[in-house]
């Protein structure tokens, strides 16, 4: 361990999806990992978790600017949620969340997979190689650069360059992103 900050890329779920507002502060995620994951035993000695949202990013090039002096950058938009994280250890708790993972992953494909009796035995068996965790958010930061201490003309610039579908820039979420989040709109 060493002090070194663990992170673990795992899916999380709302615990209670409509009763959440503007904010996550107060509310609770559910999640899962492999037991061989270390991670679950950093959360057990240390409760106090940090989990990230990645949204769309990408590298803004001086070119994009069209004009003299830029220098490169870097967009982005995440979301960091803090809280206290709690190990899920009962079996029916732990497949609880599995199960509700796959539910919920599947529910925009079509078509759906949809776990049949056989795939309930296996996800009991394999229950033995996960740990679940409840995590209670206490703080949350939404964090984003967009080029919005860009001119207007250089903002849409870089957003035209990350529009553009056959371009080197190509980046389309970014650039959908940056025109929902215009700062030139009101309310924003």
């Amino acid at each position: 361990d060493g002090g070194v900050p663990v992170a673990t890329h795992a899916p999380v779920l709302i615990e209670e999806p409509d009763k959440v507002g503007a904010s996550f502060v107060g509310h609770t995620l559910l999640g899962h990992m492999a037991r061989v994951n270390p991670h679950w035993k950093a959360m057990e000695t240390s409760p106090d978790t940090l989990v990230v949202f990645s949204g769309p990013h990408g590298y803004v090039s001086p070119g994009m600017h069209g004009e003299e002096p830029s220098v490169p950058t870097w967009n982005y938009a995440s979301v960091h949620l803090t809280g206290t994280v709690e190990l899920i250890t009962d079996p029916d708790g732990m497949l609880a969340v599995v199960e509700r993972t796959v539910r919920e992953m599947e529910s925009p494909r079509s078509p759906e997979w949809k776990p049949s009796e056989a795939s309930r035995d296996v996800f009991e068996r394999i229950l033995k190689g996960v740990v679940a965790f409840r995590l209670r958010v206490r703080d949350e930061t939404a964090l984003f650069k967009l080029s919005q201490d860009q001119q207007d003309g250089v903002r849409d610039r870089i957003r035209d360059a990350f529009a553009e579908p056959s371009g080197p820039d190509a980046n389309p979420a970014l650039a959908g992103l940056m025109t929902r989040v215009d700062p030139r709109e009101s309310d924003q």
